[in-house]
């Protein structure tokens, strides 16, 4: 594996949005603002290479996504996002009793891969339901306890706060090249 390609594991339940981000932000910057069609990526293309130029350099960024624990579990990424719905409760809850239970138990060899934690969808986000949807205060104290590195929420849809996610992520990423890595000194922070 080249020194520059950067593998990053996206994980969540089935719909919770991976997929779209992912299909939004291969459409290149300069569409990640605003309203246009999405063209969805399809698993079979997996993983979904983008060439990301940074002042510390190029790098190739190789991201998965997938719930299929067939094949996720060979990966060994740099970084791990793990994904939930904002409008759905138990997309959360999920999250909390199974992904970061695999996460932990897949990487323990590894316990300095950075984790990041991904509400997707925040334009589902309602106050007709408040019992559904959750709050960035809940999820963030999640992330908290998780022991994430950062918590963050967008929407793939509207393009709210896609930028400043994909950033994170090519921040936090990048981050986990250096000899120091990728987690955060300081513990979670929210975006």
């Amino acid at each position: 594996m080249d020194d520059n390609t950067i593998t990053i594991l996206f994980l969540g339940d089935e719909g919770c949005g991976k997929s779209t981000f992912l299909s939004r932000i291969s459409q290149g910057r300069q569409n990640l603002e605003g309203i246009v069609p999405i063209r969805l990526l399809r698993d079979l293309n997996q993983p979904f290479v983008f060439d990301i130029r940074s002042r510390r350099g190029q790098f190739r960024f190789e991201f998965y996504d997938t719930s299929s624990p067939e094949s996720w579990r060979l990966i060994q990424p740099d970084l791990v996002v793990v994904c939930f719905d904002i409008s759905q409760r138990l997309s959360l809850i999920n999250l909390q009793r199974v992904w970061i239970k695999e996460v932990r138990t897949t990487f323990r060899s590894n316990d300095t891969t950075p984790l990041l934690v991904l509400g997707l969808k925040r334009d589902l986000r309602s106050e007709d339901d408040p019992n559904g949807i959750i709050y960035p205060q809940e999820a963030y104290q999640v992330a908290q306890e998780m022991r994430a590195d950062k918590y963050m929420e967008c929407s793939a849809v509207t393009g709210e706060l896609l930028v400043e996610v994909f950033d994170d992520i090519c921040a936090n990423a990048i981050r986990s090249t250096t000899e120091g890595g990728g987690q955060s000194e300081d513990g979670c922070t929210a975006m």
